[in-house]
């Protein structure tokens, strides 16, 4: 039976209708922190495949391949070709204050996706399509709090800590075994594996040999989980062992088929996509759009698995 557990006071999912293109072509730059990232993949095809399905709009993508450098490079040479809105999947979240800054004084529309921008108040003509980080961990922790019924070890695998998502997941799963429910639970390891299924193997592959003891894997994302749990099952502790993601990628979906990883919470990349699309072309239009467009986080486990499988 489908079950989407949603949290009380959750940001409303702000649904951004397709509208009328301008009679003039518009053509939108988009920067992404990485093209080789599972879950970025299918935000990135998304964003092209619903520019494509309007008329007289094309897109140019560029990969910043995790350099912030570089990615301002980007941004500074879609204001030099006047391009008609700047979408930015951000490497480090703590520059957009700096790129908000230029992009803004050439009179450019801006969107931000995925990864939330550090300003603290978004200019006219900037917008933010994504998810709320509070409920990312915080559902995934309350599930695997469930699961190990309020007690036991666990360890943290972190993504980047430049990123606003990584610092945010931690601080849920931190916020939920501090609650009465979960507080029998420990946090014996916490380390960052950059999001990277090899790191995340790798940092697994170091906890087993320093013989750290834990129930549970709860990671910042799936690819990381996907990484500690090859360690584990090459290790032969894969039995008995929570492994928790985020994102509900195709490959996690397997592994929760598998019966490997058994927590995950599915955000919604193709929603993001088009949301960040839609929202350039109406700024570019000059139409009036929310400054914060969240999209919500949904659990993911092996009782629901099916309703998510072809939706990432």
């Amino acid at each position: 039976m489908k079950r989407i557990t949603k949290l009380a006071g959750s940001a409303v999912f702000v649904a951004l209708a397709t509208a009328a293109m301008p009679a003039s072509a518009a053509k939108i730059g988009v920067t992404m922190s990485a093209f080789d990232d599972n879950f970025l993949t299918v935000l990135r095809n998304s964003m092209k495949s619903h520019a494509g399905s309007q008329k007289d709009v094309s897109v140019q993508f560029e990969d910043a391949q995790n350099d912030i450098g570089r990615q301002i490079s980007q941004v500074q040479n879609f204001i030099a070709q006047r391009v008609d809105a700047i979408v930015v999947n951000v490497v480090d979240t703590e520059v957009t204050p700096k790129i908000t800054k230029m992009v803004s004084a050439a009179g450019i529309p801006l969107v931000y996706v995925n990864r939330l921008p550090a300003d603290r108040v978004l200019p006219a003509k900037v917008a933010f399509v994504g998810s709320n980080e509070v409920e990312s961990g915080t559902l995934q922790m309350k599930e695997v709090c469930r699961q190990m019924n309020g007690k036991g070890n666990i360890v943290v695998m972190m993504g980047d800590l430049s990123n606003q998502a990584a610092r945010m997941r931690t601080k849920d799963v931190e916020d939920v075994i501090a609650s009465p429910a979960c507080k029998g639970i420990k946090i014996v390891e916490k380390q960052t594996a950059k999001w990277s299924r090899t790191e995340g193997r790798d940092l697994m592959m170091n906890w087993l040999s320093a013989g750290v003891k834990f129930d549970a894997v709860v990671s910042n994302n799936d690819e990381m989980a996907l990484g500690a749990i090859q360690a584990l099952k090459a290790a032969k502790r894969l039995n008995g062992t929570i492994v928790a993601g985020v994102d509900a990628t195709r490959d996690a979906l397997t592994a929760m088929k598998a019966g490997e990883l058994k927590v995950t919470v599915f955000q919604n990349a193709a929603g993001q996509g088009r949301g960040a699309i839609d929202t350039a072309l109406k700024l570019g239009r000059g139409e009036k759009v929310p400054p914060m467009n969240y999209i919500p986080f949904e659990l993911v486990t092996p009782a629901n698995l099916k309703s998510y499988e072809a939706r990432n």
